[in-house]
Parts: structure tokens; sequence; C-alpha cells
């Protein structure tokens, strides 16, 4: 694997691809003058980490621009300020599987994956652009020049696929589970969250079931180098033996608490007028009525006449009561001045409706009675697509910007999400958000001083409030983290960046299409993925249960490739975030029957080891230990 980049991320997703799939990885990175600091990755990746910090060190001593040196085993670093051609030879693209270009500059990365394109037509490519539509066009364009270089006579284990991918779009999954379910281990799949709990149940009790049983933890606390290791993708009669023994299970990341007006539609008739103005127009109504029958009751008329004379009295038509009875020209006194009174009221009522019409299309403000939403604060690049996340699983959110020009208040205008505008700094912006009746704070801003400060501030409003925060810098991120948690043991808190939580997507696509994600089991790691049964033996013609290989692959879920377009089955629990095991209107069917026998038409989620996935495309893994 090839990682070219100019910022945190190419480190991270070199980390990635070394620490979780064990991967051979060539770094290449500007000059040490020139380059940024590796990122710290964590202290369950504390070895990858250490690698990282030998290929930095061995890149700052050498002189040469574009000379490679090895680091480690499965490690090496070119120290090149741009991946010409001469560096991505140098780099070993000719004989790579994969290549990531990840430089900050869209331009820059087109033209590199233009090169690497010509020099190995076979080569699975992913790049890192912001612009979707024209990355859209450049997929296509890199593919079919793939097919035609080829031949299309690729053998059916390869993948000479190219993935186009925005950091905003990757890390906005994450930031929407960390700020629901308080994780970022999740697995997207057809517009779905999926994530993975650690269920550790007393002694002797069962644990509870959850989507699919993913694992078996290690009993009595051993790690995964003991003799009792985790157990992955455990058989029913593995689990039903576990009696006491912690399980990881699948779950779905929903929201059963209350729901905002939909995001589009037609404007309630309670909207077009204002409670005051309902009240007047529903007594000068009753006014009209008591009119008309007294005129009923004083002239002896029929009703309606009596209810057709009342409206010309009223409407002041020239009707003139000469020669009638005193009560009749009473009572048609009484009707003009009533008259006169409804016409402010009138105009009062077209006043509001055309108000309310015209910001149908302006920005919402938080409606009274609102709890147990999200605050996300920031509608940049990443708030946006955040905002977007949030409102799929149909969560309500109140956001909090100060650019009245920034570029997500228009998709917030469209979803009629509603919206402060306002320093969040200053006072009064996040009581306007109803953040003490928030369920999460989420602080996207580019500031990380903004962000710690908001959080700060929401915490001595709610100390129990989730915080979530986007920080750039690790080291800060780390400390906020910890001095957080020590002054509010019982709140959730999560700190995360960009880059932290968009390399294991871009890790994901350099493995191929078909990989979904990964998720760390103690110190194994279990892989999720999406491929066609067609040309895998091991699944085709077989039951569900026939193609469950216990400790190396499992059937998770069916792709229809039809959604239903209704909406997702709401769970029957009392918790406002819970998760549910059926999945309507997404295209996937979960719990399949034993017995359902897979077509070489169908396509399938499942979760797999690593060596069980090489197996079935046909690969030969890599030893590694612990793997």
């Amino acid at each position: 694997m090839v990682v070219c980049g100019d910022d945190g991320l190419a480190h991270r997703l070199a980390a990635e691809l070394r620490g979780v799939y064990g991967e051979q990885v060539t770094l290449v990175v500007p000059p040490a003058d020139r380059g940024v600091r590796p990122p710290v990755v964590g202290r369950a990746r504390a070895t990858t980490a250490a690698l990282l910090d030998r290929v930095v060190n061995a890149a700052v001593n050498r002189a040469n621009g574009a000379a490679a040196e090895p680091v480690a085993a499965n490690a090496q670093v070119v120290e090149a300020a741009e991946a010409t051609e001469e560096v991505l030879g140098a780099a070993g693209v000719e004989r790579a599987a994969a290549l990531a270009l990840v430089y900050d500059d869209d331009e820059t990365n087109i033209r590199a994956a233009l090169t690497a394109r010509r020099l190995n037509p076979r080569l699975r490519l992913v790049l890192r652009l912001y612009n979707r539509r024209l990355g859209q066009h450049i997929e296509e364009l890199l593919d079919q020049a793939a097919a035609l270089a080829t031949g299309d006579g690729a053998s059916p284990g390869s993948d000479t696929s190219t993935t186009v991918l925005s950091d905003a779009d990757t890390a906005a999954p994450a930031l929407a589970a960390t700020a629901v379910a308080g994780t970022s281990k999740v697995v997207q799949t057809d517009g779905l969250l999926l994530r993975a709990v650690e269920r550790t149940p007393l002694v002797g009790q069962l644990a509870r079931p959850g989507l699919a049983t993913l694992a078996l933890l290690s009993a009595d606390g051993a790690d995964s180098g003991g003799e009792q290791g985790p157990e992955l993708l455990p058989d029913a009669a593995a689990v039903r033996a576990a009696t006491g023994r912690g399980t990881v299970v699948l779950e779905q990341v929903s929201y059963a608490g209350p729901q905002l007006p939909p995001a589009r539609g037609s404007v309630a008739f309670s909207s077009l007028f204002s409670r005051r103005l309902r009240w007047s127009l529903a007594g000068m109504v009753g006014c009209v009525v008591a009119l008309a029958v007294a005129l009923w009751l004083v002239t002896g008329v029929h009703p309606l006449s009596a209810f057709y004379l009342t409206l010309l009295d009223l409407f002041a038509i020239d009707n003139p009561a000469i020669g009638e009875p005193v009560g009749r020209q009473i009572l048609q006194l009484l009707s003009g001045l009533t008259g006169l009174l409804l016409l402010p009221v009138l105009l009062a009522a077209v006043l509001e409706a055309l108000g309310t019409f015209r910001t149908t299309s302006a920005l919402r403000k938080p409606p009274r009675g609102l709890g147990g939403h999200v605050v996300l604060l920031g509608l940049g690049k990443i708030g946006t697509r955040v905002l977007t996340r949030l409102r799929e699983l149909h969560i309500p959110v109140v956001c909090v910007e100060s650019d009245p020009d920034a570029r997500g208040l228009a998709t917030a205008r469209r979803l009629r999400v509603p919206v402060v505008l306002g320093d969040v700094t200053q006072e009064g912006v996040l009581e306007a958000a109803k953040i003490h009746r928030a369920h999460a704070l989420l602080a996207v801003t580019s500031a990380d001083t903004t962000n710690l400060e908001a959080a700060l501030y929401a915490r001595s409003v709610r100390p129990d409030l989730r915080v979530v925060l986007r920080l750039y810098d690790d080291d800060f991120a780390t400390a906020v983290y910890r001095t957080l948690r020590a002054a509010h043991p019982r709140a959730s808190t999560r700190s995360r960046s960009v880059s932290h939580l968009a390399a294991p997507a871009f890790a994901g696509a350099m493995m191929g299409r078909q990989i979904l994600g990964a998720i760390p089991v103690e110190r194994r790691v279990l892989l999720f993925a999406a491929m066609d049964v067609a040309g895998h033996p091991q699944l085709e013609g077989k039951t569900v249960a026939e193609a469950f290989r216990a400790g190396a692959w499992r059937v998770l879920a069916l792709d229809t490739g039809v959604s239903s377009g209704g909406r997702r089955e709401e769970p029957a629990a009392e918790e406002a975030y819970d998760e549910v095991r059926a999945v309507a209107g997404s295209g996937l069917v979960w719990d399949l029957p034993d017995g359902r026998v897979l077509k070489g038409s169908d396509r399938v989620v499942l979760a797999a080891t690593r060596r069980g996935l090489a197996e079935l495309l046909g690969r030969r893994p890599r030893e590694r230990a612990g793997a």
C-alpha cells in the first residue's frame, strides 16, 4: 500500500493500514522542513505510533528528496514535495496493490492519480477530493482507463476500482454516532449506522442478544494473547455455553425521542395565524351569530334572512332600516359597529398569513418545549455533513452559527432545522438553542478554542451533558479529554479529529470497495464487507446456515437493492436513544432464516476475520502476531 499526503490524514491512514490490516505501507511525505508532525494515534495503537515516529525520524535524517529507505519489515518512507512520476516509481507504485492520494489540494491528487493509472492500470486508487461532482467524473474516467488498459481481463479476485472520498463525508457518520450513541466504532452501510457494543453480563446470566453476535470476549479478563482470548464469530452453541462471558453484538444506531416537524411539507393552518388573532376571529364570528339570532327573534323573519340582513349591515351595504321597529334599527347600528371592528382583524389576518408564507424559506427558531435534541455548533464543511447525517437518522437538531453566510445555512433552511445566529462564546446563545434540555453538544467549528469554550460553558449549565469536540491538535485533544472526564466522571466526553475519523474509511477503500469498515475486538480485528455471491463457491447455492463458518465469516444481511420508501422501524423502548433489531425501508434484510438459499444474483453483507475474508477473496493473508 502506498500513501501520499501532506497533512495528518496521511500519517493516520498509514497507521490504520499498518495497525489494523497488517499491510506493508510506503508513506510519501513532504520534506522534513515542509512536512507536518504525525499525530499521536492513541494508546491502543502505541506500536503503530512508535513505527510512524521511526518513519518520520528517518525522513528527517535523509537529505535526498525521493530516496526510499526501509524503516521496518512492512513500512518505508519516501520524502518528496510532490507525487511526480519519479516519486511514484520510487515508492513502488508499479508493484503496489493500492494507492491513496490524500493531499489537501484536489488538483494535486487528480494529477497524481492520472500518472499512477498510467504506470499501473491494475492499481486500486483512493482519492481525496472536496468537489464531489468532479470526483464522480474522475472516478468514472479512471475506471474506464483501467478497463481499457487491462482489456477487462482482470481476475475475479482483483480490484482495479477508483474510489473518491471526502474527509468531511467520511467523518460525519462517526461524529453523528458519537453524539447519539457515545461511540465512533461504527460501520456505515446502505444509509444505516451500525455499532459494535461490548456487553459483559453478571456471572450466571446470559448476555443480551443484539442484531448479531460478533464475538465472545476473553474469559476471566484475559486478553487475546492468553489461552482464552476473544472468540470471533462464534456459533449458536458457543454463545449459549458462554454463560457469564461478555459478548460483542451489532446494533443499529437509531432515535426514538420527540421528532421535529418533517423537513418538507405544506404549512400547517395553525401556523398561519397567531393564537391571539385566532381568538379575535372566533369572537367576531360569535358576535355575528349573536346579532343574527337577535334579529330573528326581534323581527320574526326567517333565520337565513336574518343572517343575510346581519351581513349586509356588517359590511355597511346601503339598506337603511327606515320605518322599521326600533329594535331592528338598534341591531343595524350594532352590526355596523361590529363591522368596523372586523376590518383591523381581517387586515391582521392577511398580514400574518403573508408573513408566514414569506418566512417558510427562512431560518427557523427552536420551538418551545424542545428537548432531547442535539446542539450542533458550526455549519461549515464538516458541520453541514453532520447535520445531513443526523436528519437522515430523524434526530432533532438545533444549529448555532456565527457567520450569516455559512455554507450550511442553505442546508438547514432546506431541512427546516432551527438555527440560532450568534457567537457561541456570547452569553445567551446556547440558552437560545435550549442547551439545558439537550441530549448532546456537538462542537465542530474550525476553532479549537471556540469548541472548548462552548463545551465548558455547556457543562456549567448541564454537568451530565454528552459533549463531542472536534479538536485538530491531538495532544491538546488528549489533555482536554482527560481533564473533562476527571472533572465530570459521570458525563460522556469525546474529542475527535477529522483525520482520525476519516482514516478508517480511506483504509477500507484501499482494501477494496467491498470493505465497509473494521471494528477492533481486544487485540483482534473484525472486518465488514459487502460482496456479490456469484463466483464464491463458499456462498453460492448454499443456505445461510451452510455459508456460515465459525471463526471465519458470517452472513449478516441480504442487500435487496429495493427500498420500500417507508420510515425505519421505531424501537419499542423507553429510552430516547436505543437500538432496533429489524430495519425497514433500508434495502437490507436482516435476521435471515437459516434455510434461505443464497443465489448468484444476491449481494450480501458479512462479517469476517482477516483470514476468512482473504479466503473468500482468493487472497493469501499476511501472517501477523495477534491477527
